[in-house]
């Protein structure tokens, strides 16, 4: 392939943090009287890579969209908190698979999270080093495609590719006009994908 960097997703392609972020917004939920059901692990998956507001829209479709933003802002500094102290699972071996593609790859990250969620993926297992530069819908509230840009115009990127795991990866790929690298092994299915890894370190072969 005549690529010249990696974007990466970050949830379901880089690390899985479901279970730290499942504690923290239940303790939020379950001491506030206006949510009506308790987060649920598959609820979680399902809205991974989504935009903060859009799953305040379906985890509290009941509440107004103030509301739904204050439970969401405690979730997250709560959600933030923990994994500064547990970290999430990170794919097997990643470090080194980062470490060789950096060898030959400038990488980045691209996420539809709050700001500052991927700053504590990078902080808690000391992986900032690999990465030269990041963006996320927290800071611009951009769509992930827009985001995408932001990051192949600042590094002036003439080649690169996206990695995810999501239908909505793809689509951002595909706003981007990159190609795109499905992570089969994550959270999602897509309709189309330029090529596909199994598991993190397929990466390494295929680059």
């Amino acid at each position: 392939m005549n690529i010249d960097s990696i974007i990466f997703d970050l949830d379901g392609t880089l690390w899985d943090s479901t279970e730290a972020v499942l504690k923290s917004w239940r303790a939020v939920c379950e001491n506030n009287k206006d949510v009506k059901s308790p987060i649920t692990k598959e609820m979680l998956q399902s809205v991974m890579g989504l935009q903060i507001h859009d799953i305040g829209i379906k985890f509290f479709p009941y509440l107004d969209e103030a509301n739904q933003a204050k439970i969401l802002e405690l979730c997250c500094e709560e959600e933030r908190k923990l994994l500064l102290k547990e970290g999430g699972t990170l794919y097997k071996d990643l470090e080194s698979i980062l470490h060789t593609l950096s060898k030959s790859y400038p990488l980045f990250i691209v996420s539809n999270c709050q700001c500052g969620y991927i700053e504590t993926f990078l902080e808690y297992h000391k992986l900032g080093k690999y990465f030269k530069d990041i963006e996320c819908a927290g800071n611009t509230s951009l769509v992930k495609g827009e985001n995408i840009k932001i990051i192949i115009k600042k590094n002036n990127l003439e080649h690169p590719v996206y990695v995810g795991d999501t239908q909505g990866d793809c689509d951002a790929a595909k706003l981007a006009n990159i190609p795109f690298v499905f992570a089969s092994y994550g959270f999602g299915e897509v309709d189309r994908y330029d090529y596909i890894i199994e598991e993190i370190s397929d990466i390494v072969k295929l680059f």
